[in-house]
């Protein structure tokens, strides 16, 4: 049987059973406890023609209605596991990704005084980041930071640092210097904010107010976003220098006003988008992530798709993390699959998008995922949270994660391969782009440390703890089940798993045609 007949047996589609929770002692949330040229369809300023072949009706709201706007990533091309694609047809193979579902696009003012206005989020920014100082500089001078008139200047939320992010952007990779690859292309509009490479091509690191809930390797972190290799992550601030973005406008961009709906799924008031509550269950490889949520009929709708990383990063709870509130980073209304990380210890998750993370040297051979749970690294001989829960990183899109025993990069960091899917419907404009050309700037193979074969769906990491299958012995398929672990009680049902039967968190499986 191959992989996708596998998946396909184990993916869960059923309704969580009444009472039945991820949070310690098995107790039930409460909403009190949370939080080239120019295509027409998507009209982005980068995207390749194409056509609409399709439009999907959805009954929810687009964000352009709701309290706040979730800015498009930017992504206007079409990606397979190395390279890119014309945009696939509907049940196509990587149908359902980034830029097939357009959403707000990016736009800007500049306001011809050193300030940017965002049209989409209303906020100011300062065009100029100056030079790289140090957190504690950087939180103190708001207060006298003065700029085209205006002295309400702030140190920006994550959620607002990271609205600025877009994917069209490039991982420099291994490339020695910007001299040797002048085609770089941030992460960040450079038609209005200033930006440059330093000596190190892959750190520029943008600093937020935002720390982290949780104890990194190095102490205390603050989230911030690296505008030039795409990622989002907790830094440890002592010795460490950023560069700063500091904003004016209305506080409160990307506050959440989640509503449970009694179906299975949870809407954000704010975004005007629809989430699923619990997550896919089993871990995936980025196709069938995009596959599950396509396929997936939940809650009488059929119109799900794997969110964008604006999107995904738009339901983090930062507040909340494994070692001080033992969950995920994500509101107390979500069910999140528990997981043995590489360290083995109880923890969460990292959950796909479907925005593809592109490199110079890779082209497209990783997508872009959060880590719900902690972002685990291998450093000095042992495995460690090292960018927080919360943290923005890539994987690869397929692979053996066995291959990388000791993650990969300067800390390390975890490969998976296999993560979640927790999929949401609305948000966009319901055409779907289809065709196209591809990419020219990600059309190289990627090299030979990322071999294009499927993952082994047996690895230890994103597997349930051994007491979730020790509770199901000697018991049968669909019968009720509990078991105790460091982060409380847990029930659910027993349920079939490669020929074992393990207690998943009050679900059924039911049979996938």
């Amino acid at each position: 049987m191959d992989t996708r007949k596998i998946i396909a047996t184990i993916i869960v589609l059923g309704l969580l059973l009444a009472g039945c929770s991820l949070l310690p002692g098995g107790e039930t949330p409460t909403a009190e406890q949370g939080e080239m040229p120019t295509a027409t369809v998507l009209d982005l300023p980068t995207a390749a023609p194409s056509t609409p072949t399709e439009e999907r009706e959805t009954e929810t709201p687009g964000a352009s209605g709701a309290a706040y706007k979730i800015v498009d990533t930017g992504q206007a091309y079409c990606y397979n596991d190395t390279v890119s694609i014309p945009c696939p047809e509907a049940g196509g193979a990587y149908f359902g990704q980034d830029a097939q579902y357009a959403g707000n696009p990016p736009s800007y003012t500049d306001n011809g005084d050193g300030t940017i206005t965002d049209l989409n989020t209303n906020l100011m920014w300062a065009k100029d980041p100056g030079a790289r100082q140090a957190y504690d500089q950087a939180v103190s001078g708001a207060a006298s930071f003065n700029l085209a008139g205006h002295a309400d200047w702030r140190l920006p939320t994550i959620k607002e640092l990271y609205s600025l992010i877009r994917f069209s952007g490039y991982d420099p990779g291994e490339c020695e210097s910007a001299a040797a690859c002048p085609d770089l292309i941030p992460f960040i509009d450079t038609n209005y904010f200033n930006f440059q490479y330093g000596e190190s091509l892959s750190d520029a690191p943008f600093i937020s107010n935002t720390p982290y809930a949780g104890q990194g390797a190095e102490g205390n972190l603050v989230f911030g976003v690296n505008f030039a290799d795409g990622s989002a992550k907790g830094y440890p601030t002592p010795d460490k220098t950023f560069y700063v973005l500091y904003v004016r406008g209305e506080p409160g961009y990307g506050t959440n006003q989640f509503a449970d709906n009694g179906d299975g799924t949870i809407s954000d008031q704010a975004s005007g988008l629809t989430w699923m509550q619990t997550d896919s269950q089993q871990a995936l490889g980025w196709e069938d992530a995009l596959a599950y949520c396509e396929n997936l009929s939940w809650a009488g709708y059929d119109d799900w798709r794997l969110p964008n990383a604006k999107e995904l990063h738009g339901i983090l709870d930062t507040t909340r993390a494994p070692d001080t509130s033992n969950t995920a980073a994500a509101n107390s209304l979500f069910q999140s699959t528990p997981i043995t990380n590489e360290a083995g210890k109880p923890d969460y998750g990292y959950y796909w998008t479907s925005t593809s993370h592109l490199d110079r040297q890779l082209a497209a051979s990783e997508a872009v995922y959060f880590a719900f749970g902690r972002a685990m690294g291998y450093v000095d001989g042992s495995w460690t949270d090292i960018h927080g829960a919360g943290a923005q990183r890539s994987d690869p899109k397929a692979g053996d994660p066995a291959g990388f025993p000791q993650g990969r990069g300067p800390q390390g960091d975890a490969v998976r391969i296999l993560n979640y899917a927790r999929c949401v419907r609305g948000g966009t404009s319901g055409q779907v782009l289809t065709g196209g050309e591809a990419d020219p700037n990600a059309v190289t193979t990627p090299n030979a440390l990322q071999p294009n074969i499927k993952a082994t769906l047996t690895v230890a990491v994103n597997q349930p703890p051994p007491e979730a299958f020790a509770a199901c012995e000697g018991k049968t398929a669909n019968t009720a089940c509990e078991y105790e672990w460091i982060f409380g009680r847990q029930d659910g049902v027993c349920n079939e798993l490669f020929g074992q039967l393990v207690c998943m968190p009050g679900v059924v499986l039911p049979t996938i045609p």
